[in-house]
């Protein structure tokens, strides 16, 4: 039915023409980006060959003039490092380390929420050491999955559909504190500091700390409260298990490699938030050293084992992405809605909410926040500057918006991870996002009125 429908919207556009005000290249993009939109939301086909079918439409309509521009977002370091980040969550797991993290999450007395509680809280610190939301959500997938099967949930547990949200969805508002905190907070601290004025390290932590943490707290309650996280039971006394062992003793050869390797790309990725290396080159030298003859911690099994599907999606995401940006199409639709919006006759709070409001509408057409944040940012500053609206405030609250807004699974790499390994389904992604959404809607209302103005 899908692929029928796909095909039907695919005949109607390239026949008819139907948006006479966009050239014939930008119908045919969106076209593609509505067709991949419903064949990833519904999967009639893996997501491998949908990703490449839609790949080929590009080129194949013409919205490019070579397949090599349409495979564009396959050349994306987003798509290579999401690649090694896998490769080392799998080394994590294969060596054991999982266990003895899981070990210290776990003590006989445990219960689900509390557990739930201790990897929010474990997140939400090392968000001040690894940069990557992507990094920390494979990080602990393997220990979630550990942690389920020792307490012996079942399957779409409560406390398992909690965590995975938590990694998903929750996990990458923690990178928005720091300035250095992630691709979407690096971007944003560039166009202000280009349109309004430069901000420190020390200014960005004072504004963005306490929002960010607010945030995070509250959406972490929320997922634990709508998914009913048990809170009573505890890990079975009479079966052996992770909360059984020694929380200490001492590392087994292939463990103290791992670790001391996952140290090194940690300390590195900190000190390249700093001097602008990277976030893929320390990772690659992990997966390398992991891999070398003698090591052989990472083989050609643990290749073949990759979520090869998510990498094709995001690929393929990119590369829609790009050809987008090459017609200019965002840029069209977004002229087009200001001829036909009379800006100047809303208040100011009515144009604050309305320029969020277009930030989460475009927002949604991306699969990276940072790629959002530069095609959004300029133009809500823009209306900001000519209808009298507080610009640093602005954009720090489309910052804090467009990093908690996921509503489609493949607008942020870590909520995807999430949704292919957890137990959850496209309407809990779009619930829960619209839930994200809101809790920063009230963030950035509190902030904006209390703390942002006595700080600033």
């Amino acid at each position: 039915m899908t692929l029928a429908v796909a095909a039907a919207l695919l005949l109607a556009v390239v026949g008819l023409h139907p948006v006479s005000v966009l050239p014939v290249r930008s119908q045919y993009a969106l076209s593609v980006f509505v067709v991949a939109l419903l064949l990833w939301l519904t999967k009639p086909v893996p997501y491998a060959i949908s990703s490449l079918a839609c790949v080929s439409l590009l080129y194949a309509l013409g919205v490019v003039d070579s397949f090599e521009a349409a495979v564009s977002g396959f050349t994306s370091s987003l798509v290579y490092f999401l690649l090694v980040l896998l490769l080392l969550g799998n080394a994590v797991r294969s060596v054991g380390l999982d266990t003895r993290l899981a070990n210290r999450l776990l003590s006989p007395d445990s219960t689900p929420l509390g557990t739930f509680r201790s990897i929010a809280r474990n997140v939400l610190v090392l968000a001040l050491f690894m940069p990557s939301a992507m990094a920390r959500a494979v990080a602990f997938i393997p220990i979630v999955e550990e942690v389920t099967a020792e307490f012996d949930l079942p399957s779409g547990s409560g406390f398992e559909r909690a965590t995975y949200l938590l990694l998903g969805h929750i996990n990458p508002i923690a990178s928005m504190a720091l300035m250095t905190g992630g691709g979407m907070a690096l971007v944003t601290s560039g166009i202000l500091a280009t349109s309004v004025r430069p901000l420190s390290w020390v200014e960005w932590a004072v504004l963005m700390i306490p929002p960010t943490v607010v945030l995070y707290a509250l959406a972490a309650a929320a997922a634990g409260l709508l998914n009913a996280v048990d809170a009573d039971s505890t890990v079975d006394p009479g079966e052996p298990g992770i909360a059984d062992a020694p929380p200490d003793g001492e590392l087994t050869r292939e463990q103290g490699l791992v670790a001391a390797v996952m140290a090194g790309t940690v300390l590195a990725w900190v000190v390249g938030s700093f001097v602008g290396l990277p976030e893929i080159l320390p990772a690659v030298v992990a997966v390398t050293v992991l891999a070398l003859p003698g090591v052989d911690v990472i083989d050609a099994d643990d290749v073949k084992g990759l979520s090869w599907g998510v990498l094709f999606l995001i690929g393929a995401t990119l590369s829609i992405l790009d050809a987008l940006e090459a017609t200019r199409t965002i840029t069209l639709v977004v002229d087009l809605l200001a001829r036909f919006v009379p800006f100047a006759a809303f208040s100011h709070w009515q144009l604050v909410g309305l320029l969020l409001g277009f930030a989460v509408v475009v927002r949604v057409l991306f699969s990276t926040g940072s790629a959002a944040i530069v095609v959004i940012l300029p133009i809500v500053l823009r209306f900001a500057e000519t209808f009298g609206v507080t610009q640093l405030y602005l954009g720090l609250a489309v910052l804090l918006v467009v990093g908690s807004t996921t509503i489609l699974p493949f607008n942020t790499t870590a909520v995807l991870v999430s949704l292919d390994r957890g137990p959850l389904t496209n309407r809990d992604v779009t619930l829960f996002g619209f839930v994200t959404m809101g809790l920063s809607f009230v963030v950035v209302t509190l902030s904006w009125l209390f703390y942002w103005p006595l700080v600033a």
